[in-house]
């Protein structure tokens, strides 16, 4: 082979798009973190702007202006026409504080630990095999000393959580089930969402103590405290409060196999017959090929706990060895499925 034909490309060449994807999604998504740290979507909740007009509001120039605009435009969180830039129906529904569904908590915790998703944290703590959240500290490390970070990541939680957490309850019959244990509950937001779709079902908010207080006032800004109590503890070392259905959501992807056996053993021995354990979160494939999301998921858990993504079958193995019965998957909301046992 000659050095003239190493240096030139062959005829069918693979599509470089890909490749792109990942340069461009560098800086074409945190795009959309500076138009929320820069409040441009409430901005324009009440009626569509030039471009001039943002600019003036914003005291920023029109070329920096545009790039983050037409990001979140190309990103389908706004619409431009006639000149004017306005939210479309996704950014109204999840980027204004005053939306039920608001996601914004969590993006303002992406922005404020951004050192946990650069590239040198994930590095370290790929070639560590630790955590890098809070200098290496961890979310779950005396959360009494970090009350900000704690009331941070627990608002974060419900950010992102409350919009599943009134899915996922359609999914299942909970009809003969009367109290829920939201283990490691952390805003109460699955709590809110069950006992609001089966009317018979209390739940109890089981987390740390900080976390708790947090969670008391979404359940009071939903009106349920008669139907929602949280009760302080540990899931490692204390006995888990009485209930004979028993929820993770976000919680196995936090932790390494042996724990996640732990704590469905835990479940098993606490439930009574007939209880259920459900857990909730986004899993990977059978083949764990994919999907994207549960990838890049994992690749998060990595910066902020000592877990990652989960199969549906894995999930359904540790349930069948700690004695769970009648075990299924159910897809839920957007990304995220439910992995759901019955103690016999």
């Amino acid at each position: 082979m000659t050095q003239d034909s190493m240096n030139t490309p062959t005829k069918q060449i693979e599509d470089d798009r890909p490749l792109w994807d990942v340069v461009l999604g560098v800086y074409g998504y945190p795009a959309l973190l500076l138009a929320h740290k820069l409040k441009i979507f409430p901005l324009l909740a009440d009626k569509p702007l030039s471009l001039t007009a943002i600019c003036g509001k914003l005291n920023i120039k029109a070329r920096p202006t545009e790039a983050i605009l037409t990001t979140a435009t190309a990103a389908g969180f706004l619409s431009f026409q006639d000149g004017r830039y306005s939210l479309t129906p996704i950014a109204e529904h999840y980027l204004l504080e005053t939306s039920p569904n608001y996601f914004g908590y969590l993006w303002d915790l992406m922005i404020d630990d951004d050192q946990v998703h650069s590239f040198a944290s994930l590095k370290k703590a790929i070639l560590s095999d630790s955590p890098q959240v809070y200098g290496g500290a961890g979310i779950y490390q005396s959360p009494e000393e970090q009350a900000e970070q704690v009331r941070k990541f627990t608002r974060g939680m419900y950010s992102f959580s409350i919009t599943s957490a009134f899915y996922w309850p359609g999914i299942l019959d909970l009809s003969n089930y009367r109290t829920m244990l939201d283990i490691g509950g952390s805003s109460g937001a699955h709590s809110i969402g069950a006992v609001s779709k089966w009317s018979e079902l209390q739940a109890i908010v089981f987390d740390f103590p900080l976390v708790c207080e947090i969670a008391q006032e979404f359940i009071a800004r939903h009106g349920l405290q008669d139907r929602i109590r949280t009760q302080e503890g540990n899931m490692w070392s204390d006995t888990l409060p009485a209930a004979d259905l028993h929820f993770y959501s976000t919680v196995y992807n936090d932790w390494p196999p042996e724990k996640c056996n732990f704590l469905t053993a835990k479940s098993f021995n606490s439930l009574p017959s007939g209880g259920r354990i459900i857990i909730h979160g986004m899993l990977y494939n059978d083949e764990k090929t994919g999907p994207f999301a549960a990838a890049a998921f994992s690749m998060l858990m990595m910066g902020w706990t000592e877990g990652r993504s989960y199969s549906g079958r894995e999930l359904s193995t540790m349930l069948a060895e700690a004695g769970f019965q009648d075990i299924e998957v159910h897809r839920a909301f957007g990304y995220y499925s439910l992995v759901t046992g019955v103690k016999s």
